[in-house]
């Protein structure tokens, strides 16, 4: 039998030329721009065996192969034995080959074709019968090893002699269930074909260890077994057992095996977990993104080709549009302020009230400022690890300094700009290190040079002083909602895309004048639910009132079909008929323009629409006025039914707000002076900075105030108690009336009208009524009959 290092060589040169032939194959069908890269990369060079290698293929092998390997490369060939495997991997291949060799059953009779028969008998498997039968001949067994595989070596003396002879009843039954532990061929002299035993045929060991193997199931059950045999036999010394453990770089491997694969399971896990994150967190969401990448900016760079939107549709914030133009402007020709000394500004903060379109000149700036530009949410900073969101700023302004000029764009900046010593009990937070790193960045030791940063919030209030000073955002730009002028370009705007039934002008003029206090974002709203109104009606277009519907909808919500019973509508027919009489005959309160007592799906049972006075200073006289106008629909309620009802409660909460801002806020209280005291709902009552007896007199102020301005409204509907019933009997008639019906009825209001609302009545009638002549007298068919 060959020796361990024999065969180890003879394993390893069998291996290396399968591999080598293989690979070979493979190179064969290589492009010479592949051959090339292989033959310049250092892991694909062809290796030439060393002295260390001699051992491996003998001395005339690695000459020869030297000589091959320079033929080859004379003839651009890769035809040799190995081709061009590295060293490294042609020895762990040959070992792990050698491992998986020696890993089989070394006793298995095809193993060797010269085996003797001696050889097969010293290491053939043996039945338990077999053991039973050794363990009974005296100073037979040396000892027992048992390995970790559940297999037994039986260790016997030289010139040992195996007998088959017949096993007692009683032994053979005592095996019953555990016995059934161990490996039973079905037929032993049948199935092994061994020579004949049952005769004193004697068998030599040869001079190497002479042992036989038997398969064990249960060492325990196994130890017990041969100890019950000894017993059997009276012998005073019993055969050892041995445990041993076969520690081999294969079985080693095998060990490992689950545990990489609960390894790849995991990987595979957090991959999909993170792609997914990743989708989430393109453009914007602070998503994890992937695990090991979830310390990069997940900013999105912007190409000016890919926005659409240009300055053209930004409207209604003209002055807000100069400011952030001149940003553009320096981008693309530094020239004219440079010459002059000026220096491009670090930032901007785009503030004001939510929908005002400070994303949209974000957005518009990208679209044409022809530099790169990054946009990324203030809250894809936050993260459940710490230390990410530093990380990521750091990311951020590399790549930005990397690609300047450039322009980075923080959206609602508030999630990580808030003041610091707030958050975590006063605390250094992971939100107060992130900010901390952002003023870094944008300035510290390392200026930041051509890199512009846009941020935008409605927030600004709550935003850390450090982050708001000049060097770091050196203009605050006030975006705030569209005036009159600023309302009818963004309907402008918005009413391109949509066929209309009228003129545009005359379309946006009376949209303008319908939605005081409307933001950008309301105005698209509007006009998207008005085409969805005409859709719904089958409409070829989309006429003034879809418009109006879809103010309507906006602002009180979708008509309900509740039902209310004829008490119920009489009271809220006066309720909204006190409103809109107490406000035609108050010189200061807003004008009327629409009310109905259509119930609402927002709740409200009725409700009157005005258009208010775009007046940036009010007196007391202007806001007793409006709080008696509110006031209105109780004192209806209480002169014609002699009782209230919880309808009003929408009406108390606006006059009480009024009235204690007129005290706390305005100064306009005789008794507590020229004070001001700001109110804070987030405040303890032990901060508040006036005293009890002042909070006393504040409530005994607000409280006379009310009562005043409630006698007044009494004493005003009592007197025109005539036309109040006048309207709401209309209103439970037609349900829905507007100023022209109020006009009919109780005639003109006895004040001269805001000039901006005369246009705007003006303007209404010319699109409602276009065949009416000069004396008011419609002759031909109106646009919506009935309705004006």
């Amino acid at each position: 039998m060959p020796s361990s290092s024999t065969r180890f060589l003879s394993l390893t040169r069998t291996a290396v030329r399968r591999i080598a032939f293989n690979h070979n194959r493979i190179l064969s069908s290589r492009t010479l721009a592949s051959s090339n890269l292989s033959s310049s990369s250092w892991w694909m060079q062809k290796p030439s065996p060393g002295s260390g290698f001699d051992s491996f293929l003998g001395k005339e092998k690695n000459e020869k192969q030297q000589q091959h390997n320079q033929q080859q490369n004379d003839n651009n060939n890769n035809n040799n034995d190995y081709g061009n495997l590295p060293r490294w991997l042609l020895f762990m291949a040959a070992v792990a080959y050698y491992e998986y060799r020696q890993s089989q059953n070394t006793g298995n009779k095809s193993a060797s074709a010269d085996t003797s028969t001696s050889d097969l008998l010293a290491h053939r498997e043996i039945t338990w019968h077999e053991l039973w039968q050794l363990l009974q001949q005296k100073d037979v067994v040396k000892i027992i090893v048992t390995d970790d595989n559940q297999t037994a070596r039986i260790y016997v003396r030289p010139q040992t002699t195996l007998q088959r002879r017949n096993v007692p009843k009683e032994e053979h039954h005592e095996q019953d269930d555990e016995a059934s532990l161990f490996y039973q061929p079905p037929d032993e002299e049948s199935s092994l074909k061994l020579p004949d035993l049952s005769t004193t045929t004697t068998t030599t060991t040869p001079a190497a260890p002479f042992y036989y193997r038997m398969q064990i199931g249960s060492v325990d059950v196994f130890e017990r077994k041969v100890e019950e045999a000894q017993k059997a036999m009276a012998s005073s010394q019993l055969v050892p057992i041995q445990y041993t453990s076969e520690d081999t770089i294969g079985r080693a491997l095998l060990g490992a095996i689950p545990g990489l694969l609960m390894v790849g399971v995991l990987y595979g896990m957090i991959m999909l977990v993170g792609q997914g994150a990743a989708r989430g967190s393109t453009g914007g969401p602070g998503g994890m993104g992937s695990i090991f990448q979830i310390g990069k900016s997940t900013a999105k760079k912007i190409k000016a080709q890919d926005v659409k939107v240009t300055f053209a549709d930004v409207a209604g914030c003209d002055q807000a549009k100069l400011e952030i133009m001149e940003f553009v402007d320096f981008l693309k020709d530094a020239a004219p302020f440079t010459r002059l000394g000026a220096k491009i500004p670090k930032g901007a903060l785009l503030c004001g009230p939510p929908g005002t379109g400070k994303t949209l000149l974000a957005k518009a700036v990208a679209g044409e400022s022809g530099v790169p530009f990054f946009s990324i949410s203030g809250s894809d900073f936050i993260e459940m690890f710490v230390g990410v969101g530093p990380s990521r700023v750091r990311d951020l302004f590399a790549e930005a300094r990397a690609n300047a000029p450039c322009i980075v764009f923080i959206d609602e900046i508030d999630a990580v700009g808030r003041q610091r010593g707030r958050g975590g009990m006063g605390g250094n937070d992971e939100r107060e290190n992130t900010l901390n790193q952002l003023l870094v960045e944008m300035d510290g030791f390392e200026a930041s040079t051509g890199v512009v940063v846009l941020a935008g919030t409605n927030r600004v209030d709550i935003l850390d002083q450090a982050l708001t000073r000049p060097g770091r955002f050196d203009r605050q730009i006030i975006v705030d909602k569209p005036d009159l002028n600023g309302r009818k370009e963004i309907f402008k705007v918005h009413l391109k895309g949509i066929q209309l039934h009228d003129d545009v002008d005359d379309i946006a003029g009376r949209l303008a004048g319908l939605t005081p206090g409307f933001a950008g974002a309301d105005i698209a709203n509007i006009c998207n639910e008005a085409a969805i109104v005409a859709a719904r009606r089958k409409g070829d277009t989309v006429t003034l009132d879809d418009f109006e519907k879809a103010t309507d909808r906006i602002i009180g919500g979708l008509e309900s079909n509740k039902i209310m019973s004829k008490e119920e509508r009489e009271i809220v027919a006066h309720h909204e008929a006190g409103h809109a009489v107490a406000g035609w005959f108050l010189e200061h309160a807003d004008p009327l323009m629409k009310v109905t007592i259509i119930p609402r799906s927002s709740g409200a049972l009725g409700y009157a629409q005005y258009l208010p006075k775009e007046v940036a200073l009010r007196t007391q006289p202007q806001i007793m006025d409006i709080v008696c106008m509110a006031l209105a629909g109780r004192a209806a309620e209480d002169i014609f039914f002699g009782r209230v009802t919880t309808g009003a409660s929408d009406d108390l909460k606006r006059v009480t707000d009024l009235v204690y801002s007129t005290i706390q806020l305005y100064g306009m209280n005789p008794r507590l002076g020229q004070l001001s005291f700001p109110r804070d709902p987030n405040a303890m009552l032990e901060d508040r900075p006036y005293s009890e007896k002042t909070a006393r007199a504040m409530d005994e102020e607000a409280r006379r105030i009310v009562d005043e301005a409630y006698s007044k409204t009494v004493q005003l509907l009592t007197e025109k108690k005539t036309q109040v019933e006048q309207v709401a009997n209309m209103l439970l008639e037609k349900e829905t009336i507007t100023h022209d019906d109020i006009v009919q009825l109780i005639g003109k209001r006895p004040f001269a009208g805001d000039p901006a609302y005369e246009e705007f009545l003006a303007r209404r009638k010319q699109v409602l009524h276009p065949n009416e002549n000069e004396a008011g007298e419609i002759v031909g068919d109106t646009l919506e009959p009935g309705l004006a």
